[in-house]
């Protein structure tokens, strides 16, 4: 249950702040946070990440959706007791949720945090790049610790 809390939590705090983006700001302005090193700036996104498939967002909805269900699927197929992992996948489910609504509601993904560098993303891009991180770590984590199984003598 604390799973779908968090991925609900996710999906809810990324659409509140999309939805004052959408509805106070003009498409393009940008408040300034940090100096002009971190500002929020209303960006529409019609593609994938770093805008990439520009314009194929209604297929990017499908792909939402098939993230949501694997996500969903993993869930149950991952031990209750590995909470790193259960949260990582609880952070994507979020957050895929949160740009899937944008895709379903406006046929774009609404993008507002703008560091300087780095193209305008949002809090559900955020979430699920932690999600997929912590995943990342834990697998090598894992293969470490079996890497170091087998290199200990009497160890099968």
């Amino acid at each position: 249950m604390l799973f779908y809390l968090i991925a609900f939590l996710v999906t809810v705090g990324d659409q509140i702040i999309k939805i004052f983006v959408h509805q106070h700001m003009y498409l393009g302005q940008s408040i300034p946070i940090i100096n002009d090193i971190i500002k929020i700036t209303y960006v529409q996104n019609t593609g994938a990440a770093f805008s990439l498939f520009v314009g194929f967002s209604p297929y990017l909805a499908v792909v939402g959706i098939v993230v949501v269900a694997a996500v969903i699927y993993f869930h149950y197929q991952i031990p209750k007791g590995s909470y790193v992992l259960q949260l990582s996948l609880a952070f994507v489910l979020g957050g895929s949720l949160g740009n899937l609504v944008d895709r379903i509601l406006y046929s774009f993904v609404i993008d507002y945090l703008d560091i300087t560098i780095w193209p305008v993303f949002n809090l559900a891009d955020l979430m699920i790049n932690i999600g997929v991180i912590m995943l990342i770590y834990k697998l090598f984590e894992k293969e470490e610790n079996e890497k170091e199984d087998k290199n200990v003598p009497g160890t099968v």
